[in-house]
């Protein structure tokens, strides 16, 4: 009975090594395929590249903190997530970044998102995209931070007539339009309803359209 029992015990012991040897290091349920999702403009080999899992790789070991880390790297890319899906297929799925504005910086345009983040360099502004106007262009500058939430208020009939957003301080946003009309726009506050107004104000001729106050607006 005992040498039956120990028998057991060792056929059992052999079952779970060998599929944990298989799971765990053998290349029987390694990395085959990495599949890339939601991008759009990164190339997808270049994702791949930068998540530096090599090939039949045990996907049960892949430190999927990791790769998320190193395919953030790719400054295009806003969120990154890995998953396992077995037997052999590492997910990454990702968001890229939107260009939302351009900051001209010795001579080169560098293209930002919503948050302030430099997306690229390029040598010209991209078209329809507003150049933004900043004493201290960062990430984090009220001042910046102000121009980017205005620029995600405006009603999409206005974004690509913006040719340029200027905020002297988080309260003193302007924009100047690309047909050389102005709009004293103030702070981030009602922005929605200030688009709104804005859109039917331009039907009236004038060069300057304050809507800083929404309850008060003035032509000039």
């Amino acid at each position: 009975m005992k040498a039956r029992t120990a028998l057991l015990v060792l056929l059992t012991a052999g079952v779970v090594g060998t599929a944990a040897w298989l799971v765990f290091f053998s290349p029987v349920l390694g990395v085959r395929s990495i599949d890339i999702v939601g991008n759009i403009t990164v190339p997808t080999d270049r994702v791949r590249q930068q998540a530096a899992v090599p090939a039949l790789h045990p996907l049960a070991t892949v430190d999927l903190a990791g790769v998320e880390a190193r395919v953030l790297g790719i400054r295009r890319l806003a969120t990154a997530r890995a998953e396992r899906v077995w037997p052999g297929t590492l997910r990454i799925e990702v968001v890229e970044r939107e260009p939302v504005a351009a900051l001209q910086v010795g001579g080169k345009a560098a293209v930002v998102d919503k948050h302030g983040v430099v997306i690229e360099v390029k040598d010209t502004v991209p078209p329809l995209l507003p150049v933004l106007v900043v004493d201290r262009p960062a990430a984090g500058d009220p001042a910046t931070t102000a121009a980017l939430q205005v620029i995600q208020h405006l009603p999409g009939e206005l974004v690509g007539r913006v040719r340029q957003v200027r905020a002297t301080t988080a309260e003193g946003v302007s924009l100047t339009l690309s047909d050389g009309r102005s709009v004293v726009w103030g702070g981030t506050d009602r922005g929605e309803e200030k688009g709104r107004i804005l859109t039917r104000l331009l039907r009236r001729k004038a060069d300057v359209y304050d809507v800083s106050s929404p309850d008060v607006v003035t032509l000039r």
